[in-house]
C-alpha cells in the first residue's frame, strides 16, 4: 500500500517525536516500506547545528538510529530555508515531492489559543499535500 515513507523531525524538540517513530517504524515494516526522516534548518548557526552541512550528518545519524532500533531501511535528509518558522510547510511539500514519498507521518501539539489564529505545521501540511498525511499527537 505505501512504498516509501516521510517523518518530518525537529532535532530541537525530540520528545514529541516518539508516537510518530513508533507508528512509522510499525508501517515501515508492515509495508516493507523505506522511512526517509526530513529535518529543516536554516543557514545560520542553531543550537542543534553550526551549519547545514553539520545539520545534515546529524540527520543521516538520527536516521541510523532509527533503523537499528526498529530495525528498518531509514535514510535522513537535511533541507535548508531562510527561515524555518514561516517557510516549514513549503519546505515539507517540497521534500515530500523530492523523495516522492506517498505518506507524510507527522507529530503535532496539543493544540493552542494561537493554533486558531495560525494552522500547525501539522495541519498546514496536510491541508495542502498531493500526498496521504497521517498527523498524531
Amino acid at each position: 500500500m505505501f512504498k516509501k515513507l516521510m517523518v518530518p523531525v525537529d532535532l530541537m524538540h525530540p520528545d514529541i517525536l516518539s508516537k510518530a517513530l513508533d507508528v512509522s517504524a510499525n508501517l515501515s515494516k508492515t509495508y516493507n516500506a523505506p522511512i526517509v526522516y526530513v529535518g529543516v534548518t536554516e543557514e545560520a548557526p542553531t543550537s542543534v547545528a553550526h551549519n547545514p552541512s553539520e545539520f545534515q550528518r546529524k540527520m543521516a545519524a538520527f536516521a541510523q538510529q532509527q533503523s537499528e532500533k526498529y530495525g528498518i531501511a531509514a535514510e535522513g535528509i537535511g533541507y535548508t530555508c531562510g527561515d524555518p518558522a514561516t517557510d516549514m510547510n513549503e519546505t515539507l511539500l517540497k521534500a515530500s515531492e523530492d523523495i516522492d514519498a506517498d505518506l507524510i507521518v507527522i507529530a503535532s501539539h496539543v493544540p493552542t489559543f494561537a493554533d486558531r489564529l495560525w494552522s500547525s505545521h501539522g495541519g498546514g501540511v496536510a491541508s495542502r499535500s498531493k500526498k496521504s498525511v497521517m498527523v498524531l499527537r
